[in-house]
């Protein structure tokens, strides 16, 4: 077991002091980085990417060697499960995911695959003890799943979708179908991050990317219960120590109550909610990841500094906050603006933590 050098991201999960905000961001192994751009073209295409234990643990590495970060994120897809499942994952240029089967009746749904984890998706923990090896305790490595609600949206739309007209069909007027899939999906997730955790995961992230899309209620029946699920099942010791859990609801700051009970150590928020007033309404029961808008990465780096000012002064004094983006960063964004970024955290966030 090898020790961790910086560890200052797991412990801002579980609340410990730390002598500064550690940072992180979504999808910093990606599109904006002209070596990320080398290594896909290599590979030949985004699957290739993924599915390579060498390539994912390339482009992982990549935004480490020029940024000052606390954590990797293990490169993937949260779309590996359903392609695991039979539906037949692909990609059109600049049309994002699509797939070959959708899930839209009972017969779809009986025709599911039930994938072996290990086997129809080890080449992800094949990557992740790759990554491990690679970053040899230097940061922590993060592993990760899409929500129920987020994958089913895609199972049942065929892609990506502006109105989920189909999932909303169905939530709606077979909702005891939708539970199928949701628990289904579930039991699959558990096993999945489970498997990331043994092969070496130190965190986990479970990404509800379509969330803020629900109603009150429907949000509470079909996405938050699935997720609460995943939490319970979940392998929590590995190597000994705290593997902490973060879930994201992308636009679900109205609910990070209910999202504080259901055991998982961190939220994330998107940019549309304040972070003190999310640290009032959940106390000290779970910390904090976020939440500048990847937008702000366009401005001048000036800007940038006075938004990462702004944005730890909102969070205020003591541990329990991780820096992050509210989403994904662009791929558009100078890579430069993204180091003036993680610089600011690095420079201005000791001054929070002098007390800790």
């Amino acid at each position: 077991m090898t020790k961790l050098e910086n560890d200052r991201f797991l412990r801002a999960l579980l609340k410990q002091p730390v002598d500064r905000t550690p940072i992180w961001m979504m999808r910093q192994a990606g599109r904006y980085l002209p070596e990320y751009r080398e290594s896909r073209a290599k590979a030949g295409d985004f699957l290739s990417l993924c599915k390579n234990a060498d390539f994912a643990c390339e482009v992982t590495m990549q935004p480490l060697e020029r940024f000052p970060l606390d954590a990797a994120i293990l490169f993937s897809d949260i779309l590996t499960i359903p392609d695991a499942m039979g539906l037949g994952l692909y990609f059109e240029t600049g049309e994002g995911p699509k797939f070959k089967r959708t899930v839209r009746s009972q017969q779809d749904f009986d025709q599911l695959i039930i994938p072996k984890v290990e086997d129809d998706l080890g080449y992800v923990m094949k990557a992740i003890s790759t990554i491990r090896h690679e970053l040899n305790g230097k940061v922590p490595l993060i592993g990760f799943s899409g929500s129920p609600w987020t994958l089913a949206t895609y199972m049942i739309e065929g892609g990506s979708s502006k109105d989920f007209r189909h999932s909303k069909a169905m939530l709606y007027d077979t909702p005891e179908l939708m539970h199928q899939l949701l628990d289904r999906l579930a039991d699959v997730v558990i096993e999945y991050l489970n498997a990331q955790i043994a092969a070496g995961a130190q965190a986990v992230q479970i990404f509800d990317s379509w969330g803020g899309a629900l109603s009150h209620r429907a949000y509470q029946e079909f996405s938050l219960k699935y997720m609460s699920k995943i939490v319970a099942g979940l392998n929590r010791q590995a190597e000994g120590r705290t593997v902490p859990v973060i879930l994201f609801s992308k636009g679900g700051g109205q609910w990070l109550q209910s999202m504080a009970s259901v055991g998982a150590d961190a939220l994330g928020l998107d940019w549309t909610t304040s972070l003190r007033d999310a640290r009032a309404l959940v106390g000290d029961r779970v910390a904090l990841q976020g939440n500048m808008d990847p937008s702000v990465l366009y401005a001048k780096p000036e800007r940038i500094r006075e938004e990462v000012a702004c944005i730890l002064e909102e969070y205020g004094r003591g541990s329990g906050h991780v820096f992050n983006l509210g989403h994904g960063i662009h791929q558009f964004v100078d890579p430069d603006h993204a180091k003036a970024f993680i610089d600011a955290v690095v420079e201005l966030s000791p001054h929070y933590h002098l007390d800790d």
